[in-house]
């Protein structure tokens, strides 16, 4: 049996045409199965470049000394000696460490940091929006969802940490105390090892880093802190909040909703 004439206007597909299609197809059905936003979230961090952007001194990647041309990945161990800093970008986070600084990145893959160690010593950091990132130290414990923080961990007052939000929304625990903290403009905390009354979470001022620092380390990951967005800053209380300076009374040590 003959086959049916093919109508003239709708020749048969060239076998590149099929390619085409194939190919689509199975990009369609990655994007299915992997819920799309992460094949797409994948693609933009990787095109962020990982990079020592600032180097001061003497800083120690897995124990061996680096320079500006080398790259930081998500599960290198990072030590700065005296009067040393660097400043780096991995995929999508930022960091500024401080000297005589010893801190850990981990995560699933060298370009996207999941955990950042801090054992002693202190870091900033800009973080994009994303799940399950955590800072950790050895008495506190920070699931950032996207945004700016800047730690300290002091090993001479038995490793007792301290932690500000600089913008953003982050989870914080510490011994037996929970709180959610939602920064615009600097909330400040310090997490004790020993628990004073019950208490490990305590307010404190907003201490020892600059907006300066924090705009830079934004800049870095393509992102704005909130009060570049806003134009509005606020007093360095540690208490959160952007306001006009005097517009507003300083809250009282109960901020945070520390449970």
């Amino acid at each position: 049996m003959r086959s049916p004439p093919r109508n003239p206007r709708h020749p048969p597909p060239t076998d590149r045409a099929l390619l085409q299609r194939r190919q689509l197809l199975q990009a369609a059905s990655l994007w299915a199965a992997t819920g799309g936003w992460q094949a797409a979230w994948a693609q933009a961090t990787e095109s962020l470049p990982s990079r020592v952007v600032e180097l001061r001194g003497d800083v120690l990647r897995n124990g061996t000394r680096i320079g500006l041309q080398d790259a930081i990945a998500a599960g290198d161990r990072l030590e700065t000696g005296p009067g040393s800093r660097v400043v780096l970008t991995v995929g999508d986070s930022a960091f500024l460490v401080r000297e005589n600084t010893h801190l850990a990145l981990e995560g699933e893959s060298p370009v996207a940091v999941r955990v950042l160690r801090l054992l002693h010593g202190a870091v900033a950091s800009v973080w994009s929006r994303g799940t399950d990132r955590r800072l950790v130290t050895p008495t506190l414990v920070a699931g950032i969802r996207g945004t700016g923080v800047y730690a300290e961990v002091h090993a001479e007052q038995d490793y007792r940490s301290y932690f500000c939000n600089c913008y953003g929304t982050v989870d914080i625990a510490a011994g037996a105390d929970r709180t959610v903290s939602e920064s615009t403009y600097h909330q400040s905390f310090w997490a004790e090892a020993s628990p004073r009354n019950g208490q490990s979470l305590f307010p404190a001022r907003a201490i020892n880093h600059t907006d300066e620092e924090m705009e830079m380390l934004a800049a870095l990951v393509r992102q704005r802190t909130a009060w570049q967005i806003t134009g509005v800053k606020g007093s360095r209380d540690g208490s959160g909040h952007q306001y006009e300076k005097g517009s507003q009374t300083t809250p009282g040590p109960g901020y945070g909703n520390i449970n």
